[in-house]
């Protein structure tokens, strides 16, 4: 998060526990954000990516992305009849630099 926040994305944290995460207020749940989604990046356990693929789909999300070393079949089942772009067992940091630098 602090990489993407450092580039100018807006990132707002799914966190039902947490009140604000490097100084960014966090939303209970996907449903919660009252504005397009481009992007739901995944910091969770495979097991518990079909119900966030699910939430995503639901909040109309553009994409989903599970971070590196996360592999779900049953997420890319669901992303993928909803229409979401899905990437898995990557870094958006990482992905990101690659871009860039290539450029």
């Amino acid at each position: 998060m602090h990489y993407l926040l450092a580039q100018g994305y807006r990132v707002i944290p799914v966190r039902p526990l947490v009140k604000e995460v490097l100084g960014v207020p966090c939303v209970a749940s996907l449903a919660e954000i009252e504005e397009p989604i481009d992007l739901v990046d995944v910091f969770r356990r495979a097991e518990f990516c079909p119900a966030v693929a699910e939430q995503a789909v639901a909040a109309e999300a553009k994409a989903l992305w599970l971070q590196l070393g996360i592999v779900s079949p049953e997420a890319r089942a669901i992303a993928e009849r909803g229409r979401l772009d899905y990437v898995e067992n990557e870094c958006t940091a990482i992905v990101h630099r690659a871009m860039r630098q290539a450029m």
